[in-house]
């Protein structure tokens, strides 16, 4: 596993070569949730990745816990992989807040669209695990148009899940993924009837 300065190192020089530009401000806080959208390509992941590694941000992902049992397992888990029980969902939040009152800083990095193709609403997963683990949430974006990605806000949700949405919702207004076309609004199910993307 390469050291946090290799990384930074790396991806600074991926920012040249490639001609993009980072922007926006990596989060203060020390650990909480990374929103990466629109999440429209496998280079997502990627270009995500280099966000992190750019900042010097500890990055973790979540992946469903059956692969790290595969010769896989040392490569995802050397890579941030945190293994998934989808039976226990509550395990993975007392697992987090654990880490995180032990000390441990990171940013758990999840793309709430959920798919790579156009969809009616985002998952709500980032939102839930933000609430009941206490962990702030941070939005990141990849946009071709402009050729830029990076950081936006970092807010704590305020239980009023349509006001949070609408942030969420003027941040990424403005940004098309790698692929706009399948670009998803930030919204989720379990906001009032009625509410509509700004």
């Amino acid at each position: 596993m390469t050291s946090m300065p290799v990384r930074r190192t790396f991806a600074r020089g991926l920012w040249r070569i490639t001609g993009w530009t980072f922007v926006g401000e990596p989060p203060t806080e020390p650990a909480g949730i990374l929103v990466g959208a629109p999440h429209t390509s496998n280079w997502d992941f990627v270009v995500m990745l280099a966000i992190t590694w750019r900042s010097g941000i500890h990055a973790r992902f979540l992946a469903k816990k059956s692969l790290f049992a595969t010769p896989l397992g040392f490569l995802t888990r050397g890579m941030g992989g945190i293994p998934v029980d989808r039976g226990n969902p509550g395990g993975l939040v007392a697992e987090l807040t654990a880490r995180v009152a032990s000390g441990e800083q990171f940013f758990v990095v999840i793309a709430a669209e959920g798919t790579r193709s156009r969809g009616e609403f985002w998952k709500s997963g980032f939102y839930r695990l933000a609430v009941d683990s206490g962990l702030p949430i941070s939005l990141g974006f990849v946009d071709r148009s402009t050729r830029t990605a990076g950081f936006g806000p970092t807010f704590r949700p305020s239980g009023d899940v349509a006001a949070d949405m609408d942030l969420v919702r003027a941040f990424y207004a403005d940004k098309g993924g790698i692929h706009s076309r399948n670009r998803t609004e930030a919204r989720l199910r379990e906001e009032p009837s009625g509410t509509e993307p700004t």
